[in-house]
């Protein structure tokens, strides 16, 4: 149960619009012991922070035109299938270094390829869901998604560990994580 503190409010006071924020802090009455205990430098500090934080306004195009440079409104180059194929490439670079410089190439170099696959086979499965979709995304839907590749990526971890018994982990670890890697080249490729 919320108890709001008022000092200087009338019952008879007129009623503020939607867009009017109260400045008056909400205590919960579990709260309220350790609420006073707070210094009142803190407290005006936490409120003056809320405030600044209601009256955020957004750019306009000309001001994010001037503030990050005029390419600011085109879209991405970078689209899921871009990214899914950046991962194969990625792998399959890491299992050939595997496979030349790893003595005996053979079980490290498949361990390796298996690595980026557990990356790229979830990440080509979200980007067929999202293409499936078509523009009705919802958050729910993408939650749903990512729920999905985080659930076939454990899932392909745990059938390797019980079905390939020469598995090298040194090198599907790796790969794995230089694979996953291709998103933050993507996010800075734009």
């Amino acid at each position: 149960m919320a108890v709001q503190k008022s000092g200087t409010a009338s019952h008879h006071a007129p009623k503020q619009s939607d867009d009017e924020h109260r400045t008056e802090p909400i205590v919960s009455e579990t709260n309220s012991d350790s609420s006073r205990s707070l210094p009142a430098a803190q407290s005006d500090a936490w409120d003056a922070e809320q405030q600044d934080n209601n009256n955020i306004v957004p750019l306009t195009r000309a001001e994010a035109e001037k503030l990050f440079g005029p390419n600011v409104s085109r879209p991405s180059r970078v689209t899921p299938y871009k990214v899914v194929a950046a991962q194969m490439v990625l792998s399959l670079g890491a299992t050939l270094l595997w496979w030349l410089f790893y003595k005996p190439p053979g079980d490290a170099a498949l361990s390796a390829f298996l690595g980026g696959a557990i990356c790229w086979v979830p990440s080509a499965l979200f980007a067929a869901r999202l293409k499936k979709l078509s523009g009705a995304e919802t958050a729910m839907s993408w939650m749903i998604g990512e729920a999905l590749k985080m659930g076939a990526t454990i899932a392909m971890f745990v059938a390797i560990a019980f079905w390939y018994h020469g598995v090298q982990w040194v090198p599907l670890l790796v790969t794995y994580l230089v694979a996953l890697k291709t998103y933050w080249i993507a996010l800075a490729w734009r």
